[in-house]
């Protein structure tokens, strides 16, 4: 059997369960978390939860690096863009507090390699079409322009200041 090179970990959110007999399949039904923000999707916004998933992985496989393949938000953008930047002030907050679970990760000796922003563009999603915008740069989609919303700044800054932009704000 060939090695893997590295493993991929797509990251959203928690969920919190409790018993329920009703519920299918599993009998598991969800409980709300009323501390934290909900993005459009009903995910609750649980930064923590990247840094657990990370270092479960990390001491479950360990020897082999990781990357954050996946890891946004939906929250509401309306069809057309209110500025350049397009403020975004819950998916700017969402991406920092992700990035400090990914920050305590590698100093907790993760061997993470990359993080990957989902998505760089609102687009369609499979599950919801074009109703959930996940991007970093807004679409209108009835005329295509494309508007770098504040947590595309804010990637970009973290991109090519190798994080040190975070320690900042």
């Amino acid at each position: 059997m060939t090695p893997f090179d590295f493993l991929g970990v797509n990251y959203y959110t928690r969920q919190v369960v409790r018993h329920d007999p009703t519920a299918f399949p599993g009998h598991a039904g969800r409980v709300a978390e009323p501390r934290h923000d909900v993005m459009t999707t009903g995910w609750e916004v649980y930064p923590e939860g990247l840094f657990d998933t990370l270092v479960w992985v990390s001491s479950r496989y360990r020897g082999l690096p990781l990357f954050v393949t996946e890891n946004g938000s939906a929250f509401h953008d309306p069809p057309s863009a209110l500025a350049d930047p397009h403020p975004d002030p819950l998916r700017t907050d969402l991406l920092r507090g992700h990035l400090d679970a990914v920050r305590r990760a590698l100093a907790a000796g993760v061997d993470l390699r990359g993080y990957f922003a989902w998505s760089l563009m609102d687009n369609l999603e499979w599950s919801a079409g074009f109703s959930r915008r996940f991007g970093l740069v807004h679409v209108d989609f009835a005329s295509q322009k494309r508007t770098p919303k504040e947590s595309a700044i804010l990637y970009a800054d973290v991109i090519r200041t190798n994080g040190a932009c975070l320690d900042e704000g």
